[in-house]
């Protein structure tokens, strides 16, 4: 597992005093913060992610979203985050006047992680911004483990990955050759070679990894 960057709060408001004080409050318990002064503003900064952002965020990352704003809403920006998967890696807390609460608490059924009514308590929102922070940490960490796990079997043989499964469903040996019409010998070998690039000890422990990361079958 690899060591995350420092976590990052994303600021989406069209009030520039809101961000102000929101990026003042997070500075105050130890959070980094950056602001956007629209829904688009901050969609433009997405699309110029590498790579379309498939790695992105790489630190655990959460975003305070205005509900209502000039141009794209926030509930709009919601549902674009939807389509590009993120709402896992990059929980989202809308920050709503009253009258958007019944549109955040269907937000909320859709996905976002929590809505906070204005005015906020400053502890209670930096609370939950900061448990928003551990959950995708959480799913990085999970997203990393997943691709990582999918570059080591990348790099099976075709023979290899027949081995793997039929070890993952507790063959001895003689049945995988048996099988697959090779001798003892080369199950071995090719056994070896899967538990070396699978970074594995045992079939035990193979088979947990790939069940865990629901990649056996």
């Amino acid at each position: 597992m690899k060591p995350q960057s420092l976590p990052m709060v994303y600021l989406v408001d069209d009030e520039e005093v809101v961000r102000d004080a929101l990026s003042w409050l997070l500075r105050s318990r130890r959070l980094l913060s950056e602001g956007f002064g629209s829904a688009e503003a901050f969609e433009s900064m997405l699309d110029g992610l590498p790579r379309q952002g498939l790695d992105w965020p790489s630190a655990p990352s959460c975003l305070l979203l205005d509900v209502r704003m000039p141009g794209m809403s926030g509930l709009a920006l919601f549902e674009r985050l939807i389509e590009r998967g993120l709402l896992q890696t990059l929980p989202v807390i809308f920050l709503t006047g009253h009258g958007d609460v019944p549109t955040a608490v269907a937000a909320v059924k859709q996905g976002a992680y929590d809505f906070v009514e204005k005015p906020f308590s400053d502890n209670a929102l930096v609370d939950r911004v900061e448990q928003a922070l551990a959950v995708s940490a959480a799913a990085i960490d999970a997203r990393d483990q997943h691709s990582a796990l999918g570059q080591r079997i990348g790099e099976l043989t075709e023979r290899e990955r027949e081995v793997m499964q039929l070890v993952v469903q507790g063959l001895p040996n003689k049945l995988i050759a048996d099988q697959l019409n090779i001798s003892v010998r080369t199950v071995e070998v090719h056994r070896a070679r899967v538990f070396e690039k699978m970074e594995v000890k045992s079939a035990v422990e193979l088979s947990n990894l790939l069940r865990g990361d629901g990649a056996a079958g």
